[in-house]
């Protein structure tokens, strides 16, 4: 009873409140309603239906449950029509559910929602455009009935096409279909024709025409043929035709006709003839979600708004209402009225005021030294922790006085201080299923991804029956290190020339090896008596780079450098005839004896000769006086030696140590063949390490060098030396140690494959979806294993993919069978025969006797025996013949038969199950096989290749595959990767599966299936020990036994990071509900506010989709309740590779100020995703990256539509691209000269000049691009630097002049800009002619671009010659981008929009103002196109008074930059000259200190010189201290004009009056608007204050503006008298501090 009493008397005090405030209240609410913010990110490509989309990300799951997704819309359309988008989106997600387990479906949901399979509908309009075009004649058999819609449809699609990289716009309904199929040869648009040219589809292709060509991303008829006409559809799931085209088509691949592929399109025009969910998507824009938005309250020392106020504007008033369920200074309202709804207006009055008045921005310090703590405290006790962590991160300046009066629970901060004694204060990490993942860069969709192949991974392992713990524990395996392949080359056969611990020339040396651990100059090298290095050279001693390695050992010993050296020398003559005849030495030897002994076999064996009866180190001259005579010799310096110059040498080497002429000597070990089995030995140690291959190339330590040069041994050395370090300083090389021994013992591999062992990721398969779809190939192995091993486990599984019909197959085939002879335990082969459709019948036959061996007899104990005879029989009989034998099959079957009884093995079975035998069941089975494979590999027929657990690895031509490869790959993948599940899957308590089954074939499955599904996982390899951190008082725990996904983090709520993650976890909690322990880390003893911003993170919802028509609203940002007097910042946190814009913006997004919104409610801004970014690493073998390397993109029809240079930074480069297929290459010019690109090791010859690149995601990419110098240019530089003299003269010559020809058509789109960097005279807009002037310049905010439109005029006014504008288009608001085209149009410039994203590796930068600076300076070389060759960087709030082609034409001496120092007449300023003492003072010795608001950049002497990447690098090193480049854009270049050498401009090319003073004002040619830090006037007061012309050219441009846009913008003529100015919106703002 007391506590209603209570209840109702705070009622009725909050009523009486309200009373008397409702009137004050009611007044003031006029005019302080709270304001409203929403955002909104749409992609710029028109939507795409959801309805494909879903097929869409089905198959991301399964390929097949694409056709099941079709099958089951097709079979129930007619029933369950939808009439809302609401109502379609739970059909569709209902069908999908049909066809998923529940974790996957709830990711099907919110994938479908996120719309995330949009991109790669886009890039299939692009090829459904591309198969338009290329049968420009099929339109005229079209019917022309197209209507009004479908015209107007079009003609939409023709402006979005004005953007040459949205290269997916939908294609426009050819003559009113809808559907078409495409075979290459012809366009089918009904299905009678099609049925016409299935009678016989080859005959009617013909084989003039080119089959289309498909992508792995295509979804091709699991019943297709693989040897089969292609033929893809066109279409939409949901048209009728669509239906019509499947149910024909699906028909003839089942009886294999055709290889039939489905791209989804829905043309435009076709929308109103799908059914009622096939459209819906496609009316309205796509809204993306996935992104943060942030309201930063502005520091407003330096004010920059503009006074022109806007009038009039679009209201978009936002339909929602507010959230009255959230607390307010302890009131929620929603109870408020439903108790007392009559009083509704005034309570609504008393919220808002109380909004009002929330906002705290400053706090004192003995309130904020808890913060953190209180903070922590209240998000764990909530009843929904995540929700509180999100509402107080997030609207953090609302909150933050409510929070600093919590009382604080020590045993919270005890816990958070404990903690804090292992991880860094403020640190945030976050690991799912303990891969780290980078908080920086997280964004949904890559989150999403990655809980995608979790997830699939969980399902595939529980339907094996795995166990949930099990799989919990498989997921958390890390990922295998990248070890290092050391190839154990120990034996007999290493001719050491030296060594440090005996010989007596190395003893005065020291011996004590910690001195390798002490710090020595660069380049100096430690004495020490310790063989740590040996550098064995393996090469063959008759080729000119083995007899020049040897040269390279002998001087470097004489010089005692301090490692030991060696080699191993071979015969490549004699490897190649041991490869010929299948590794076998005798018949080799035998081979040998003849006459014809090769050079190389004469110079070992005369080398072991010398070596046993002179000494190793006379032997090694008898090698160096080999090549001195070869050198010697006329005309043969770059010929291999001969036999005179062997004879020669041994003579000359012999000659002082022996008695008898050593002619006699000669001669004797010639025809004695003398050391001959020695010397066959030493090439067969060579051939069986596999190193034969590389010719000469180095083991340092065992590490495999491919390079004889002198550069290579040292870096290597280098590379080596902090290993040894290591090892020394734990202890574990110690004095007695044999550091080969060390390094071989454990890790030596015994035979180096580049193919096995390479440096980059293998390529690996999913093995699982082959066996769990059912009726797989795999299940039907029959595994061959070593004798007497059956019934052991195996945990690796060889499967060969062997073509029996080709030699290689064969060799390949009998390897495997020569590798299980020899013996493994631990390892089964299965063969998987892939014949082609025409293959004779001895193949069928052989792959028969096969597979009927393999089932019945491989527990025999000589079935490999059989089967090894078997194949060299067939071999012989059928294969190396270049006549097939007229041998009738039963001599075939009686041979078998033999062969089988002499190895004892029954032929009668054989003889009953080959009278059985069915030619077409085989036929039927093989081609499942060759299906299996194409799906696969890509490859169908005539594909030899071994799939070891997953891993695929294709045998190349130049390689020879022996059983030693397969040997390698068992060791390595097991210690690798198959060890580690073995331990977790031995464990395993079996359930719910019958005990029989479980055999060790079972188990084996079960390792090969997780082993290659896992090898797909895409994850950080690094690894964080959260279990550490205590998680009792001061964490969030959510405990799910059930869930394969398990997610640790640590989070500072009040950070950043906390804002982003809070609202991602809360996701996650929502779709997944997964395991969570995140422990909250905030900072202690804060000195000011943590977070001084809102923040909202986008994530799509069902209420995005209507229900009550088709539309979809889309995600978007929404701040309810903003401070209204605070001015506040709007910046958008977007995914890594998004290229975001303003397109819709009434007001100023850098100066948002709401009480300025008069009847507006809410203020709406819509970005543009305008392109994704596409970045790359290109690299050159054992070089630096290749600087200044030109790149092009396009498509197959454009091939150049952006283009780029490569930075020496890691070889980075970045360009804009759009969804679709895109294609790189090297740009014509230099850079195709010298350099191609590398091929990979199955790209086909014909595209080995263009890296073909898809875009089908909201990722973007990473492209690792990897070029070699083309033969005979490997010295040539790629940057050529003009002569600085002449370079006048020599124009057209210098590094990119071939390229500028070709490229410069590609700035800009109008004519005149491709003729802009023309030296003849040129007619331009307006009457202006002469060099086009290229001027460079920046603004944010409407005050600075209202400074730039002046400055442009200004420009404009005081020359003739034509002018090109560049602006960076980050920040430039949709008023002004609307505005410049008219401006351009009416005074007759040219102006190009450009951008660049902000480098992930590079520091980045927080405040908005110092990423503008950043962008004048740090990414010149790459912003603009290759083709333009000088800038000039104008700063907006600059007038120029001079004809700017003066200084464009200026000779700067060859520098890149140009800056004009500052003035120092104004003494009244010397104060704050600080370029004058200290630091400055000191690193400029002498230099001016340059003011950066006006700048020439010669960029051709930029990229020639480096001078971008060294920016970068000093920027790299400074940028990490906060207290430096507190002027960035103008510090840097200062700081880096020792090596960036900068020319300074004459004075009055920069005249300010805070630092010039009025003497020298009369004489200047620009004039910069900087801050007088001693009187801070406003801007705008000092623009009319200083320059007379300002007003007039201000009135000019504002009175264009309200023109253009048809604003009511007051507009007063300029007066003389200037003085009175509004204060409050015209101060000074921070970027003029770069000026100081």
């Amino acid at each position: 009873m007391g506590t209603r009493c209570r209840s109702w008397l705070w009622i009725l005090i909050v009523l009486v409140t309200l009373f008397c405030l409702c009137e004050i209240a009611s007044v003031s609410a006029q005019n302080r309603r709270p304001k409203n913010v929403e955002v909104a990110v749409r992609a710029k490509w028109p939507g795409s239906p959801l309805l494909l989309e879903a097929g869409e990300l089905l198959s991301k799951e399964w390929k097949d449950l694409f056709w099941d997704f079709i099958e089951v819309w097709l079979h129930t359309e007619n029933g369950l029509d939808s009439y809302t988008a609401k109502g379609c989106l739970k059909k569709i997600l209902g069908h999908g559910h049909s066809l998923l387990s529940e974790p996957l479906a709830s990711l099907f949901e919110v994938s479908l929602m996120m719309r995330s399979a949009s991109p790669r509908l886009v890039l299939y309009r692009q090829l459904a455009e591309e198969s338009l075009s290329s049968f420009p004649l099929a339109d005229e058999g079209i019917p022309n009935n197209v209507s009004e819609e479908t015209l107007e449809t079009n003609a939409k699609m023709e402006t979005k096409k004005s953007d040459p990289l949205l290269v997916g716009v939908n294609p426009k309904s050819p003559g009113g279909k809808c559907c078409w199929v495409d075979t290459g040869g012809s366009l089918f648009f009904d299905v009678a024709e099609m049925l016409l040219w299935l009678r016989n589809p080859t005959e009617l292709t013909g084989d003039s025409f080119q089959q289309p060509e498909l992508f792995d991303f295509d979804h091709i008829h699991f019943d297709s043929n693989i040897g089969s006409p292609v033929a893809i559809l066109y279409g939409a799931l949901g048209t009728d035709c669509f239906k019509k085209f499947h149910v024909t088509l699906a028909e003839a691949a089942k009886e294999g006709k055709v290889k039939y592929a489905v791209r989804p399109v829905l043309p435009s025009g076709c929308e109103t003839k799908t059914g009622h969910c096939g459209a819906v998507g496609t009316i309205d824009s796509l809204n993306l979600g996935g992104y943060g938005v942030e309201l930063a309250l502005k520091n407003m020392e330096y004010k920059a708004m503009d006074d022109s106020m806007v009038k009039k504007g679009v209201t978009l008033e936002d339909p929602r209402t507010e959230d009255l369920s959230q607390e307010v200074r302890g009131f929620i309202f929603s109870k408020i009225l439903e108790r007392k709804p009559e009083l509704t207006s005034g309570i609504m009055a008393f919220r808002d005021y109380l909004l009002s008045s929330t906002i705290s921005d400053t706090l004192d310090v003995w309130e904020l030294k808890d913060l953190g703590h209180q903070t922590a405290q209240r998000i764990v006790h909530a009843s929904d922790p995540l929700q509180s962590m999100q509402e107080i991160s997030q609207n953090f300046p609302s909150i933050v006085s409510s929070l600093s009066r919590m009382k604080l629970d020590d045993s919270i901060k005890d816990e958070i201080t404990a903690n804090q004694r292992m991880i860094q204060p403020g640190k945030s990490l976050m690991a799912l299923n303990g891969a780290l993942i980078n908080i920086e860069d997280i964004d949904l969709y890559l989150l999403l991804d990655l809980i995608h192949q979790d997830l699939l991974l969980a399902d595939q392992f529980s339907k094996l029956k795995i166990p949930c713990t099990t799989i919990r524990k498989l997921q958390s395996l890390p990922l295998p290190e990248s070890s290092m392949f050391r190839v154990d080359f120990r034996s007999t056969h290493v001719n050491y020339l030296n060594n440090l611990e005996k010989d007596d020339m190395y003893k005065r040396w020291r011996s004590d090896i910690n001195q390798i651990l002490m710090p020595v100059y660069p380049g100096q090298l430690r004495y020490i008596r310790k063989n740590f290095f040996h550098a064995v050279y393996v090469l063959d001693p008759a080729t000119i780079c083995g007899l020049e390695s040897i040269d390279m050992i002998t001087s470097l010993y004489e010089n005692n450098f301090p490692m030991r050296f060696g080699v191993i020398l071979y015969s490549t003559k004699f490897v190649k005839q041991i490869e010929m005849t299948s590794g076998g030495i005798y018949s080799s030897a035998k081979e040998n004896d003849s006459q014809n002994e090769d050079i190389s076999s004469l110079i070992i064996r005369l080398f072991i000769y010398i070596k046993e009866n002179h000494g190793v180190k006379t032997a090694f001259q008898f090698l160096g006086n080999v090549n001195r005579l070869r050198i010697e010799a006329d005309d043969s310096a770059d010929d291999a030696p001969e036999m005179h110059h062997v004879e020669g040498a041994f003579v000359e080497t012999v000659l002082p140590k022996v008695k008898s002429p050593p002619q006699e000597i000669l001669l004797k070990l010639e025809r004695e063949q003398t050391f001959k089995e020695l010397s066959q030995e030493s090439s067969m140690f060579v051939f069986k390490l596999g190193l034969a291959e590389l010719q000469c190339c180095l083991l340092m330590n065992g590490l495999v060098v491919d390079s004889n040069q002198e550069d290579a041994l040292i870096n290597a050395m280098n590379d080596e030396l902090p290993r040894l370090q290591e090892q020394v300083y734990y202890g574990h090389i110690n004095a007695h140690t044999d550091v080969l021994e060390f390094f071989l013992s454990d890790d030596g591999i015994s035979r180096y494959n580049p193919q096995i062992i390479a440096n980059r990721k293998p390529r690996f398969i999913p093995l699982s979806t082959s066996i769990l779809g059912g009726g797989s190939v795999l299940t039907d192995i029959n595994y061959l294993h070593s004798p007497k091993t059956i019934n052991d486990l195996k945990p690796v599984t060889h499967l060969l993919a062997v073509d029996v019909a080709s030699k290689k197959g064969m060799k390949l085939l009998h390897e495997g069978l020569r590798y299980l002879i020899e013996g493994s335990k631990g390892a089964r082969v299965g063969v998987l025969f892939s014949v082609n459709q025409d293959a004779d019948l001895y193949s069928l036959l052989f792959v028969n006797v096969f597979e009927i061996t393999a089932s019945s007899f491989s527990h025999k104990k000589n079935v490999l025996d059989f089967l090894d005879k078997f194949c060299s029989f067939y071999e012989q009989r059928y294969i190396f013949t270049s006549s097939k034998s007229a041998d009738n099959t039963q001599a075939f079957l009686d041979t078998v038969y033999e062969l089988a009884e002499a190895n004892g093995l029954p032929s009668n079975t054989f003889k009953s199950a080959l009278t059985e035998f069915s030619i077409d069941h085989l036929r039927k089975h093989l081609n499942k096989v060759s299906q299996f494979l194409y799906r696969q590999l890509g490859h169908g027929f005539g594909v030899n290749a071994v799939i070891t657990n997953g891993r695929v690895m294709i045998p190349t031509d130049e390689s020879t595959f022996l059983s030693h490869d397969l040997r390698l790959l068992e060791s390595i993948e097991l210690k690798q990767r198959i060890k580690h599940i073995v331990e977790i899957i031995e464990e395993v308590n079996w359930q719910d599966i019958d005990p029989d089954t479980v055999t060790s074939k079972f188990i084996s499955d079960v390792i090969m299936i997780v082993s290659s599904s896992m090898a797909m996982r895409d994850r950080s390899s690094g690894g964080v020990r959260f279990e550490v951190l205590k998680a009792e008082y001061s964490a969030v725990v959510f405990d799910n036994e059930n869930s394969t996904i398990h997610i640790d983090a640590v989070v500072d709520p009040l950070s950043p990071s906390g804002q982003k993650l809070s609202s991602i976890l809360r996701v996650l909690q929502k779709y997944f509900q997964p395991s969570m322990r995140i422990i909250l880390n905030p900072l202690s003893s804060l000195v000011d506010l943590p977070l001084k911003n809102y923040y909202r993170y986008v994530v799509p919802n069902m209420d995005d989709f209507s229900s009550t028509d088709y539309t979809i609203n889309g995600p978007k940002a929404f701040f309810a309740n903003m401070p209204l007097s605070k001015t506040l910042t709007m910046n958008l946190d977007v995914p890594e590779p998004w290229l975001v814009e303003p397109v819709i913006a009434v007001h100023d997004l850098d100066n948002i100020l709401l009480e300025n919104l008069g009847d507006t409610r809410t203020l709406q801004a819509v970005f543009d995703l305008e392109a994704l970014v596409l970045t790359g690493h290109c690299s050159e073998k054992d070089h630096d990256p290749p600087r200044g390397l030109q790149l092009i993109l396009g498509t197959k029809s454009t091939p150049h539509l952006v283009d780029t240079i490569v930075m020496a930074n890691l070889g980075y480069w970045q360009m804009k691209v759009s969804p679709g297929v895109w294609y790189l290459q090297l740009a014509p010019g230099r850079s195709s000269e010298l350099y191609v690109l590398k091929e990979d090791g199955e790209r086909s010859q014909e595209n080995q000049f263009s890296k073909r690149i898809t875009i089908n995601d909201l990722r973007g990419k990473v492209v690792h691009l990897e070029v070699v110098k083309k033969k005979g240019k490997e010295h040539e530089k790629l940057l050529v630097p003009d002569d600085d003299d002449n370079s006048q003269d020599k124009k057209g010559n210098g590094w990119n002049s071939n390229f500028l020809k070709w490229a410069s058509g590609f700035i800009g789109g109008s004519e005149q800009s491709k003729n802009s960097e023309s030296t003849s005279v040129e007619q331009g807009k307006g009457g202006r002619h002469g060099k086009t002037i290229n001027i460079f310049s920046i603004a944010s905010g409407h005050l600075y671009e209202r400074f730039l439109k002046i400055m442009i005029l200004s420009v404009l006014k005081n020359t003739h010659r034509p002018v090109k504008f560049w602006f960076i288009k980050n920040y430039l608001s949709p008023q002004f981008k609307d505005v410049i085209p008219h401006m351009a149009k009416e005074y007759g410039f040219d102006y190009e929009l450009i951008t660049y994203k902000w480098p992930t590796w590079l520091h980045k930068q927080k405040e908005k103002q110092r990423i503008i600076w950043a962008y004048k300076i740090l990414f010149l070389d790459v912003i603009f196109p290759i083709s333009l060759e000088k800038v000039i960087f104008v700063d907006a709030d600059q007038i120029v008074r001079a004809d700017m082609g003066e200084l464009y034409d200026m000779d700067i001496k060859g520098r890149p930059l140009a800056y004009t120092p500052f003035c120092d007449n104004n003494k009244d300023m010397d104060g704050y000259r600080f370029w004058r003492q200290g630091f400055w003072k000191d690193h400029l010795r002498g230099r001016p200190y340059h003011i950066s608001a006006l700048y020439v950049v010669d960029l051709k002497k930029f990229r020639e010189t480096a001078a971008g990447d060294n920016l970068r690098v000093f920027y790299e090193s400074l940028s990490k201290d906060p207290n430096s480049l507190s002027n960035l854009d103008q510090d840097l270049p200062n700081y880096a004009q020792h090596t960036v050498p900068i020319f300074s401009l004459p004075q009055e090319w920069l005249w300010c009056e805070s630092w010039c003073g009025n003497a020298t004002k009369e004489r200047a040619k620009t004039i910069d608007l900087c801050n007088n830090p001693m009187t801070k006037e406003p801007k705008l007061q000092g623009a009319r204050r200083i320059v007379s012309e300002w007003p007039e050219l201000d009135f000019e441009a504002r009175g264009f503006t309200a023109k253009i846009l048809g604003d009511e913008v007051e507009l007063q003529e300029p007066s003389s008298n200037q003085s009175q100015i509004s204060t409050g919106s015209s101060e000074v703002d921070s970027e003029s501090k770069a000026e100081l």
